[in-house]
């Protein structure tokens, strides 16, 4: 018997450094990348505070090369997934832990100033399950976990 329980994550940030690609010893691609996140209010006083959140966002699979390949430090992005939280003794005997956003979802919401798109064609068509077609505006390209492989065109296979 558990009971329900939910875990996700949705951010819309820059990216504060170059995505960094690696890959497991079993082969398996993982990405990471900082997203900070801003916000504005108004204290006691009347006076207008703003803030930063920075969040470690970790991209597996297909997801992560493909994050490794379009995203640069200072772009917009739009992801979403589950918070993850890990310990690990160093070397030297001392606790660490590190909470990170383990996403599923991203979308490039734009080309940060001073960055060209040598080569790249955008895919205006998103894809998150093989069912489901969704149009999105040119300026935004999303990718899934789910994606398997290279990004497909699906304009002949939508009925109308």
């Amino acid at each position: 018997m558990s009971t329900r329980s939910l875990n996700r994550v949705t951010l819309i940030g820059n990216l504060t450094r170059d995505p960094e690609l690696k890959y497991t010893p079993q082969g398996t691609a993982v990405c990471t990348f900082g997203l900070a996140t801003n916000r504005e209010w108004t204290d006691s006083s009347g006076q207008k505070q703003e803030g930063v959140e920075f969040h470690r966002i970790v991209a597996w699979g297909k997801l992560g090369e493909i994050c490794s390949q379009l995203l640069i430090k200072g772009q917009k992005a739009f992801v979403e997934g589950r918070l993850q939280t890990r310990q690990w003794k160093t070397q030297d005997g001392s606790d660490r832990q590190v909470t990170e956003v383990v996403i599923e979802e991203m979308i490039a919401l734009n080309t940060p100033k001073g960055a060209s798109s040598d080569g790249y064609e955008p895919n205006y068509t998103t894809i998150s399950e093989p069912a489901k077609v969704e149009q999105v505006s040119p300026a935004e390209e999303v990718f899934s976990a789910d994606d398997k492989g290279a990004s497909k065109d699906v304009s002949d296979e939508i009925p109308f």
